[in-house]
């Protein structure tokens, strides 16, 4: 395959898939839903109605009517089983995008047209008609004209994308990036899980049960989103969503890292901890009384590791403190939530646990912000719902350098 094809591939996926989350939006009542690659690629059933879509993306394709031909064959096969009776009644929509050729198509599509531009068609230079293979009359064919929509003017893929972003953010009320990188993004993991199931039932999903699991407050590492938006882009979106003031507040932020022990190297958490103390200190002579530094929880890493850790940030000065002031001491949420200023030196606050993170958050009480960075599933929740709390999934830990 080559790389334009792929690349086309690809979009094509992505835009069954931003039309399978419109037509569960565009669902009337909670329990309507939706089925993927059953029928037909979607299908839609409401109460009174089921409807079987087929979905293609031909952007660098001119239309004609050998394109869309098997879809409508197929639908045929399926409207003659549900004459038989072994079928329940469907309407059939063939749905497409193309660059041209749009002119080729007169609707509404007659018998005599149907026959000929779809479903006869010709191989060892052998003739065959498809509606007499099935045994179906020009009376039939009238029926299924009555059942057939062949829409062949759909929206290209960035307009059927931004009218998702734009129903999404409609749906629950909320900013354009929440839209996006929230609710988008767990859509579409949604949806590219249903299309994996093997069974129809676990490939329906209702109204009520989309909206419900799209509604979650952290940002998925969605390989199929960050693939559709460019790793760069994504990072530099939540970065800019996140962490691209320029004016720092003297709030106390809490962020919160995560290892995977199979992976783990040293100096990569060194650089996080570097990182993040740099970004987020002000400690300056001028700073004053609004000096700060933030806290940093790193979950995953054993006792013995953090103690060697903290022993090489000592050995090059780099100074912080944890909450212990002496040996045997118990931890002091007082000690370490005590100001960092230019003259005692400290450059970061390192909380050995999540009972010192919890016991810490519970003490203070300016304003508190938590950035949670997690493999794959969240480790902390604050107590309070005064504290603003952001959960992103990363699929490594350097990744929150490029975040932040």
């Amino acid at each position: 395959m080559t790389d334009r094809s792929a690349v086309d591939t690809i979009r094509g996926y992505f835009y069954q898939f931003d039309h399978s989350i419109l037509s569960v939006l565009h669902l009337a009542a909670p329990d309507d839903s939706i089925a993927v690659e059953s029928i037909e690629d979607i299908d839609i059933r409401t109460a009174t109605e089921l409807t079987a879509v087929q979905c293609k993306y031909y952007a660098g394709t001119d239309y004609n009517h050998s394109v869309i031909k098997s879809a409508v064959m197929h639908m045929l096969t399926h409207f003659e089983e549900v004459k038989s009776g072994t079928k329940p009644k469907v309407s059939y929509v063939v749905r497409g995008h193309y660059q041209s050729g749009h002119s080729k198509l007169t609707t509404p599509i007659n018998v005599t047209f149907l026959k000929k531009h779809f479903l006869t068609h010709v191989k060892n230079k052998v003739e065959y008609r498809h509606y007499e293979e099935l045994g179906l009359d020009d009376n039939d064919l009238e029926d299924f004209l009555l059942l057939l929509t062949v829409d062949i003017n759909a929206a290209s893929f960035e307009e059927q994308y931004l009218q998702v972003v734009n129903h999404l953010q409609s749906e629950f009320k909320c900013t354009p990036f929440a839209s996006e990188y929230f609710y988008y993004n767990n859509a579409l993991a949604l949806i590219r899980g249903l299309a994996i199931q093997h069974s129809e039932a676990d490939r329906t999903i209702t109204k009520g049960t989309f909206l419900a699991k799209a509604d979650t407050s952290g940002i998925l590492f969605n390989e199929w989103f960050v693939r559709k938006k460019g790793k760069k882009a994504h990072f530099a979106a939540l970065r800019n969503e996140y962490f691209a003031g320029f004016n720092l507040s003297a709030f106390e932020r809490f962020f919160l890292v995560e290892i995977n022990l199979g992976a783990y190297v040293r100096s990569e958490l060194k650089e996080v901890l570097h990182t993040i103390s740099r970004k987020w200190s002000k400690t300056t002579k001028r700073d004053g009384n609004s000096s700060f530094c933030p806290f940093v929880y790193v979950h995953g890493l054993s006792a013995s590791e953090l103690v060697a850790l903290k022993k090489e940030l000592c050995a090059e000065e780099f100074l912080f403190i944890d909450g212990y002031d002496f040996q045997g001491a118990d931890f002091s949420a007082k000690s370490i939530a005590r100001q960092a200023t230019y003259s005692n030196g400290i450059r970061l606050k390192i909380l050995n646990s999540i009972v010192d993170l919890t016991a810490t958050m519970a003490a203070i009480t300016k304003t508190r912000e938590v950035y949670q960075f997690y493999l794959t599933q969240s480790y902390f929740l604050p107590a309070s719902q005064a504290v603003k709390h952001v959960n992103i999934q990363v699929e490594k830990l350097t990744d929150v350098i490029a975040i932040i």
